[in-house]
């Protein structure tokens, strides 16, 4: 089973910034634990600051064999992006919408999101956890 996680701009830094919103692990060891404890899961992680890498890459999963779903954080992305938003309504693979922080909970422009519509659902405010929580979803999805 495979499982695609898609980090928007900013989270290769995490980390390394804002550790009080979004730890002190860099998410690279996180990819690696989720490894170890989910062995039979193949991860496919990719990570751009680029929206347009983000829009190419969400296409190009929607067409790899045995991709049970993608974990998609948007990032800063999620609040400004139309046509991110319009990629994911594209593909057909199930998307789960991620995010760290709580966004709610954060200024009132991180409350819209333009990709959320378009997932299966979205999970925030669990740290990394977040990630966690979406692929067990993603592997219990029939």
């Amino acid at each position: 089973m495979k499982i695609a996680i898609v980090n928007g701009p900013n989270l290769n830094l995490t980390g390394k910034r804002e550790n009080d919103i979004y730890g002190s692990k860099s998410f690279e060891d996180f990819v690696s634990d989720m490894k170890k404890g989910f062995p039979q899961v193949e991860f496919l992680y990719f990570q751009s600051n680029v929206e347009g890498e983000l829009i190419n890459h969400l296409h190009e999963l929607d067409n790899v064999k045995g991709l049970k779903g993608i974990l998609l954080n948007a990032g800063g992305y999620t609040h400004t992006s139309v046509a991110l938003g319009d990629a994911v309504a594209a593909i057909e693979k199930p998307v789960v919408e991620i995010h760290m922080s709580n966004v709610f909970a954060r200024e009132d422009f991180r409350h819209v999101s333009y990709v959320g519509k378009h997932t299966i659902g979205c999970i925030a405010g669990f740290g990394m956890e977040s990630y966690l929580l979406g692929i067990l979803k993603l592997m219990n999805q029939a």
